[in-house]
């Protein structure tokens, strides 16, 4: 039950920010893909090199 009114929460807060202030949004969600995108690059970048010194 939590776990569902929690959901509520971030999905409304989410549609009122989208609302109020769309470039915000738009700019955060850049920002935190960035971050993703990075963070994955470092993650396969450290497998290849871990394969690449066992073989």
């Amino acid at each position: 039950m939590a776990k569902k009114v929690m959901l509520g929460v971030v999905i409304l807060f989410v549609g009122f920010w989208l609302f109020t202030d769309p470039s915000g949004l738009a700019g955060a969600v850049r920002g935190a893909g960035g971050q993703i995108w990075s963070l994955a690059t470092q993650l396969f970048s450290a497998v290849i090199r871990f394969i690449g010194e066992v073989l």
